[in-house]
């Protein structure tokens, strides 16, 4: 079915479905975003299947414990892989996968860990594994637009913030609570398990988790994938003292994982990664009785990160070829003024100041990919909202950075090729001072029933990364021979975005269209040439690294992003319903061809039933072949992804189980046993993601 046909369906889907009653209006819907600060609105406390909407400065993304428990994914990208405008670079699936937003990964997305940064090493290369295991988590939220400058202007793809409740903000239900989740997979013999506990009395909340994860290597249509495999294990501890006007708390938490890199190359050389992170957090609020500041807010976190790099020799010897190593510190201050009184409206707003430093260590071959760096950053931004009346708001944002980044720098020779044997190029100690400016201005308006609609423009700088500045050398895993641009100047971003959103009523609408022009776009761009650990091996068939180079150019980036529900039929205490959705991004530079690794257009849409306990959707996204590519790039098929599942959940009395409630349920993924390969991936023709699997889950919480 072509794309026309596609878009036409999906079109004509929601356009029908828009003309069902107003019965129901809350049942399915899951709970709607209000503000930048993403406090919350409580909705049904049921699970929904539409993404979480907003009418402040962005929409959100939200994917909630009780679905991650359903789906159990070990890494972030798989639990957002399927996600309206999200996609995933899935390298090494089930481990290194991490979130793509809008076509903009690495440097462009930020993940952050209630409230800081995740402070690891998965923007430096997409063999990385994000240190978050998502099955402890309460929830992920995917923000993106104006509202992620909150976070740094590395964040202009998005942010993808985990919250799980290491640091108790709230005291627990009776003094206890707590769950259990465990789930076996059958692609891949995976085995899960994760338990949280959340205890209080008087004034003092504690928490605690843990949980393990470990899989084989997992088959796919073609065949088994080998050194595909993957176990993560850790956990946490965080306590808070609460009171009637804040909190302040503390957590530590580790994690520890072991996974291997699939693809031709290292699955015969058996190259794996084994990160491990250790992890303090701090987080508090005060809210003021009387004064200027309706509330104060901080967060602040520091970690000490590493892993290694290493394979199998002929002898079975396993060698290190690389150690990555990662320190880091944030601290973030907010402060969120009382509402103001104006001649044209009440003012609202938020100012807050935010400081990081990160060190990064990186040894192997002839020095490695990066010599030592040193990165601060110090911010200051505000966000303000002026509710004229009517349902009329306009919100302004801005964000001003001081960024140095200190590092080594190497220069190579224009053409990067070598002049001969021995041939290695000058290294010197650089340090640059970029000072990225950002704001944008919005207006929303409230339309009849239920219905919101905004126009955004934004403009976004952002200081290129330690990497993009630096790199001089072999990246082992993903098989790349990276080259730095010391020289590299502040990149640029405008943004003109539209949406129209319904979050009431049995209709439910998020829709967004964006445009985004940006000047100096950094991308990894592939020369054609192969590397071995050394420079001079570059272009003469000295190794089989791929050179990439961190280059400029000036692009466009345009896309949609359409998801859409309705309660159709009544059904016991709940409703049977449909769901649809669709994606693209058109990403392409001045000079006509294509930016790299791109996701294809994506439609979906499916049924669901959620009622008496009983919770049942059957769901297919079909992906588009990807055609739209750049040079050293082949053509990706598309593919269908046909996903079922089924589950029960029971209440139960805790005075006598011991117990709240219990689910039960069974999922299948690619029912289909379809070919999907991954467009974005860097290993699109080596990897294949897996195959039909089907999983059991049990839920238990107290």
């Amino acid at each position: 079915m072509s794309t026309m046909r596609y878009v036409a369906c999906l079109a004509s889907a929601i356009g029908c479905l828009g003309l069902i009653g107003e019965a129901g209006a809350e049942e399915t819907l899951e709970e709607i975003e209000v503000t930048a600060e993403a406090r919350r609105v409580p909705g049904s406390g049921k699970v929904g299947v539409l993404p979480v909407v907003t009418d402040r400065f962005s929409s959100v993304t939200v994917v909630r414990g009780d679905e991650l428990a359903r789906t159990q994914p070990t890494s972030l990208g798989e639990a957002l892989f399927d996600k309206p405008g999200v996609s995933a670079s899935t390298f090494a699936p089930g481990a290194a996968s991490r979130p793509i937003i809008r076509g903009l990964d690495n440097f462009r997305v930020r993940i952050v860990e209630n409230g800081t940064g995740v402070q690891d090493m998965s923007d430096l290369g997409e063999d990385h594994a994000v240190p978050i295991n998502p099955i402890v988590n309460d929830r992920i939220e995917v923000i993106r637009g104006p509202a992620a400058l909150r976070y740094g202007s590395q964040a202009v793809g998005g942010v993808v913030s985990v919250e799980n409740g290491r640091i108790p903000t709230v005291m627990p239900p009776n003094g206890l609570s707590g769950r259990v989740a465990t789930g076996l997979s059958s692609v891949d013999r995976g085995r899960n398990a994760a338990a949280t506990v959340d205890a209080g009395a008087d004034n003092i909340a504690v928490h605690a988790d843990g949980f393990r994860s470990v899989a084989d290597d997992y088959a796919t249509p073609l065949g088994i994938q080998r050194n595909s495999f993957n176990e993560s294990q850790g956990g946490a501890f965080g306590a808070s003292v609460i009171g009637e006007r804040g909190f302040v708390g503390l957590s530590y938490s580790r994690f520890e994982s072991v996974y291997g890199i699939p693809g031709i190359g290292s699955a015969q050389d058996r190259v794996q990664l084994d990160p491990v992170q250790d992890k303090i957090q701090a987080r508090g609020e005060y809210r003021p009785l009387e004064g200027p500041f309706a509330a104060v807010r901080a967060w602040a976190g520091g970690s000490v990160y590493r892993h290694n790099e290493s394979f199998a020799d002929a002898r079975g010897v396993r060698e290190i070829s690389a150690i990555f190593k990662n320190r880091a510190a944030e601290g973030r201050v907010e402060v969120e003024h009382v509402p103001i009184p104006t001649d044209l409206g009440v003012l609202t707003g938020t100012f807050g100041v935010q400081s990081d430093l990160r060190k990064i260590a990186i040894s192997g071959a002839e020095g490695g990919l990066l010599r030592p760096s040193e990165t601060r950053a110090d911010a200051a931004y505000l966000f303000e909202q002026l509710d004229i009346g009517r349902g009329l708001r306009v919100q302004a944002s801005g964000r001003i950075e001081s960024n140095r980044v200190a590092g080594t720098a190497a220069r190579f020779p224009a053409d990067l090729l070598p002049r001969g044997p021995g041939d290695e190029p000058e290294e010197f100690a650089r340090t640059r001072d970029f000072t990225p400016m950002s704001a944008s201005v919005g207006v929303v308006q409230d339309l009849p029933y239920g219905f919101v609609a905004g126009v955004t423009g934004s403009y976004v700088e952002r200081a290129p990364n330690a990497l993009e500045l630096f790199a001089r050398g072999a990246h082992e895993a993903p098989g790349l021979f990276e080259i730095g641009d010391p020289d590299l100047k502040v990149e640029r971003a405008r943004t003109l975005e539209l949406s129209l959103r319904r979050a009431e009523g049995p209709f439910r609408l998020d829709a967004t269209g964006y445009v985004t022009r940006y000047t100096g776009f950094v991308f990894k761009r592939t020369t054609g040439l192969t590397c071995g650990d050394t420079f001079d091996t570059c272009g003469v068939g000295g190794g089989d690294l791929r050179q990439i180079t961190y280059s400029p150019a000036n692009a466009v980036f345009l896309g949609a992003e359409i998801a859409s529900q309705i309660d159709v039929v009544p059904v016991g205490d709940g409703f049977a319903g449909i769901n649809a959705q669709y994606e693209f991004v058109r990403a392409q530079f001045d000079d006509g061809s294509f930016v790299p690794r791109i996701p294809p257009h994506r439609v979906g849409g499916g049924v669901f039933l959620r009622a008496d306990g009983w919770f049942a959707q059957v769901l297919l996204l079909h992906a588009f072949a990807q055609t739209q590519i750049t040079a050293f790039e082949t053509e990706t098929p598309g593919y269908d992804d046909l996903k079922a599942e089924v589950s029960y959940t029971a209440p139960l009395d805790p005075a006598v189980h011991g117990l709240s409630e219990v689910t039960l349920g069974l999922r299948g993924t690619n029912l289909l046993d379809d070919v999907i390969r991954n467009h974005a991936s860097f290993r699109v023709n080596e990897v294949v993601l897996p195959g039909r699997n089907v999983r059991v889950f049990l839920t238990a919480r107290f």
